[in-house]
């Protein structure tokens, strides 16, 4: 993942950060983005990329040493449910809005890979979700010159 793009897209808009969000494979858009490919997690992990700042991980304790090296920024684990929700309230602190592997009404079905219920896990501190399809377009769909010739 390059950071600076995604940093570059975030721009001074009204989106702070983009929250990657996977859980057992069910998202390749953050699995790929994160090169995780291969690297099987069995429980729910994020990865948060700010406007500015470090970028900051939350996996579970079990899988923190599962994780390839070159995952950027600051890794933290939780280790039961109430962990995961205090851990992602402080992770999501100074953020209003986030965007996430999400479409309102299903409209991108490829795409809208966060459950529900995790939708309200992260709006629950006050953080208002909105899609990554612009984000994924920009930061991770686009072709090289190399690969347009």
């Amino acid at each position: 993942m390059d950071l600076d793009a995604v940093r570059g897209a975030l721009g001074t808009g009204p989106i702070d950060a983009w929250l990657l969000y996977d859980f057992r494979g069910q998202n390749p858009t953050a699995v790929g983005a994160l090169g995780l490919g291969g690297h099987m997690l069995t429980r729910r992990w994020c990865f948060l990329v700010p406007r500015t700042g470090e970028p900051r991980m939350l996996v579970h304790a079990i899988e923190k040493k599962s994780l390839p090296a070159q995952i950027p920024g600051v890794v933290e684990s939780y280790s039961s449910w109430s962990s995961l929700e205090t851990r992602l309230k402080a992770m999501l602190a100074g953020c209003r809005t986030v965007a996430m592997e999400y479409c309102p009404r299903g409209t991108i079905p490829s795409l809208s890979r966060v459950d529900a219920g995790t939708i309200e896990l992260v709006r629950s501190p006050g953080v208002d979700v909105v899609s990554s399809a612009d984000l994924v377009q920009h930061c991770l769909c686009r072709w090289s010159a190399c690969q347009v010739e």
